[in-house]
């Protein structure tokens, strides 16, 4: 870990280091990247294969990628009822959420008396992506299938990787079907990705690409916009934590150490405070905590590479360094945490008092757990069920009012130089 303290000596400096490791502009990611789109584009579901065997070690064919409808019977046997019962609870909560933020058709009258207006369609074909590896993402599955259901869309791909044996863990299956999935694959990585854009024999092309991944799944949703629709950013998860002394460093600990346990070794946590004291109590705390952790030995990983504990002297400036690093998880347990959180802009989401820690967005509170990293949220939203849906502006005229539009429209097409537009209005009248 690295603590910096705002009486340090070079300090601005060290806080310039806040934002570097991160993995969304790496350039050895991106070339080795850039390497599997293209082979991916050039020889389809073989490329797929060969990347398939290289980094989860299945030898598979094309006729295997597929789950099939022996799988989901099995993996539906399989749930128990306390899985039974926690994916039903986050789907409900999930579901609710996401109807409140569908958006809606509607229409008005313009200056010239016409009719203007939007309207919503989901997307037909969409593709999510499922992390699995070392922590198979269940709830990842609620937290964007879900919404794609809510939206509407029709077909529902989900790709995800596969164990050596060519199996995929039965409650990511089991949880992907009870959301809405109409397809299945045991696929993983960039070459997913790369399957979902370009498509190939066995795996259709969709028209939109959403859900987290590692640093190379999030590198090949960026190289590939533009050929398709994604999402957001959402790669190797991050937390900032801004306290004051009315914070419980145990809590604070146990948070971070949640973050960090992903395993691939990019994630980045960050504690900010204005208390010393809570400082120095949360580094005793991790120390505490850490070797009774199962994945200790990838959170020491994190631990040694990406964890900074910060001491500043306002809350004020913990916000600041909060919306200049764009986390995608800020936790904000102050005095007035609400007012506080009011000025934070980037975060992807915030969770407000001691006693809302990260992992209930994680896992069940609502809001989708799809969130911008690497500082994305600067720029990018949270996943949110309109993403599913495809906007459309619709514009009627009638011969009133078209007519009232006319001499706007001759003035822009003789400035345009554009003449052939000034006379599709005009042979009108």
């Amino acid at each position: 870990m690295k603590t910096v303290r705002y009486t340090d000596k070079h300090f601005p400096a060290k806080l310039r280091e806040l934002a570097t490791g991160a993995s969304l502009f790496d350039a050895e990611i991106e070339a080795r990247t850039q390497a599997i789109l293209q082979a991916v584009c050039q020889r389809g579901d073989a490329a797929v294969l060969e990347f398939t065997e290289k980094f989860d070690g299945a030898k598979l064919v094309a006729e295997q990628l597929a789950v099939t409808q022996a799988e989901l019977f099995s993996a539906s046997l399989a749930a128990d009822e306390s899985l039974r019962a926690a994916v039903a609870e986050a789907e409900k909560n999930i579901a609710g959420f996401a109807k409140k933020s569908l958006r809606k058709g509607w229409q008005a009258k313009n200056s010239h008396g016409a009719s203007v207006g939007e309207k919503f369609d989901p997307f037909h074909r969409v593709g999510i992506y499922i992390p699995g590896g070392t922590a198979p993402l269940v709830s990842t599955a609620l937290m964007t299938i879900t919404l794609a259901k809510v939206a509407g869309c029709k077909e529902i791909v989900v790709t995800t990787p596969c164990g050596k044996d060519g199996s995929i863990n039965p409650a990511i299956i089991f949880a992907a079907r009870a959301a809405g999935a109409t397809e299945i694959y045991r696929v993983g990585g960039a070459q997913a990705v790369a399957a979902m854009a370009y498509g190939t024999k066995t795996i259709r092309r969709v028209q939109k690409i959403y859900g987290p991944g590692n640093a190379y799944v999030s590198m090949a949703k960026r190289l590939l916009v533009g050929r398709v629709a994604i999402d957001l950013l959402a790669g190797p998860s991050d937390l900032l934590v801004v306290a004051d002394d009315t914070a419980n460093p145990r809590f604070i600990a146990s948070d971070m150490l949640a973050q960090a346990e992903h395993g691939s070794g990019h994630e980045r946590v960050w504690l900010v405070t204005t208390s010393a004291k809570i400082l120095k109590a949360v580094e005793k705390e991790i120390a505490r905590q850490l070797p009774k952790l199962a994945r200790r030995a990838l959170i020491q990983r994190v631990l040694d590479r990406n964890v900074w504990l910060i001491h500043l002297p306002s809350v004020n400036d913990c916000v600041e360094l909060a919306n200049d690093i764009a986390p995608e998880h800020c936790e904000v347990i102050t005095r007035d945490a609400r007012k506080v959180s009011a000025g934070m802009v980037t975060a992807g989401a915030i969770f407000l008092g001691n006693w809302s820690p990260t992992v209930l967005g994680d896992y069940i509170a609502g809001p989708s757990h799809v969130l911008p990293t690497d500082g994305a949220g600067a720029s990018f939203a949270g996943l949110t069920v309109d993403q599913f849906q495809r906007r459309t502006s619709v514009v009627e005229y009638d011969r009133v009012a078209l007519q009232k539009a006319l001499k706007g429209v001759q003035k822009f097409a003789e400035l345009e130089g554009l003449d052939a537009h000034g006379q599709s209005a005009e042979m009108r009248q």
